[in-house]
């Protein structure tokens, strides 16, 4: 398996709104394999992409192993930022179909 990224995010909780990540389960991807899940808040993710580490999303394919999801960045809209897999203007957080826990 090649390096997808720093890190690669498995699961998330929404807030009731569903507009902003509360946690997200974060796996350090070593290149050959990835680590563990760890919770991470919504602002340590946000820290870690502005300072310069990236991230995609990961599922489990047919075959139980991790297949690559998408991209992270974030999108600044009327001052508040999002994390987003896509780079539509829409004020909320969207990691695509991953699952929720």
């Amino acid at each position: 398996m090649d390096k997808w990224a720093d890190y690669s995010i498995s699961e998330v909780r929404y807030n009731t709104e569903h507009t902003h990540i509360e946690k997200a389960k974060v796996h350090e991807d070593k290149g050959d394999k990835m680590g563990g899940a760890v919770e991470w808040t919504r602002s340590q993710i946000v820290v870690a992409i502005e300072n310069g580490k990236s991230f995609v999303t990961i599922l489990r394919n047919a075959s139980n192993n991790w297949g690559k999801g998408e991209d992270l960045r974030i999108i600044t809209i009327n001052s508040t930022k999002y994390i987003r897999t896509d780079a539509n203007s829409t004020a909320a957080d969207n990691l695509g179909e991953l699952p929720e826990f």
